[in-house]
């Protein structure tokens, strides 16, 4: 029976993850999730010409649209903003049942060969956040928004695969703290465009960034 593109990534995915914890994102698991589901080897390769690599790209954009569904279902109608991003973020981890997948992953990203790959994701999960808030902007504040959710998130999850306090309380608090330091710098740079002189330096790299359009 011919199985479509996305069934046997999904089944190698999930094949995938059992051997995660011993070898990684390796090749090693890429054969082994290819032995576990049966599929040829060459419809396997087709499908993940990078091997596990694509499967750990996989991975994280699966916990994405888990995240979006979460939030979707989620009544957020009564939270400041800066509570809004918190919850998105939040429930984006929440959502994770495998953190050693995640410890595995967060170690190929880092790799020279792949940070890029790791970068792409991070920023994915950001614009997917601000843009099921809701966020309209379609000037410089549209990549600075992202730019600074990426950090928070990045930071956060680091801090998450780290942290052994009962129902990761201990994460939930920094990553409170980072989205309050984040809303100071809003502040700062509110009232520095309130600043004649101030707002002239900002203007610089704001007219650069605002050249470059952001997706429709």
């Amino acid at each position: 029976m011919t199985v479509t593109y996305e069934t046997a990534k999904k089944q190698l995915l999930e094949a995938a993850l059992t051997h995660v914890p011993f070898d990684g994102w390796s090749e090693a698991t890429f054969q082994e999730a290819i032995r576990d589901t049966g599929i040829d080897k060459t419809v396997a390769r087709a499908v993940c010409p990078r091997g596990a690599v694509d499967l750990a790209v996989a991975f994280h954009m699966q916990g994405d649209e888990k995240m979006l569904e979460r939030i979707a279902e989620t009544d957020m109608s009564g939270m400041k903003f800066r509570d809004k991003v918190a919850t998105a973020v939040r429930l984006r981890l929440e959502i994770i049942e495998d953190k050693e997948a995640v410890r595995r992953g967060a170690t190929l990203f880092t790799l020279p060969l792949y940070a890029a790959d790791g970068a792409k994701l991070i920023w994915g999960t950001s614009n997917k956040i601000w843009t099921a808030l809701g966020d309209t902007s379609t000037d410089y504040n549209w990549y600075t928004k992202r730019a600074t959710l990426s950090g928070v998130y990045s930071s956060t999850v680091l801090y998450w695969l780290g942290d052994n306090s009962p129902d990761h309380a201990a994460t939930w608090e920094f990553l409170d703290r980072r989205i309050g330091d984040v809303m100071q710098i809003e502040k700062v740079k509110a009232k520095a465009r309130q600043n004649p002189v101030l707002s002239k330096l900002l203007a610089v790299p704001e007219r650069v960034l605002g050249q470059i359009r952001p997706p429709s």
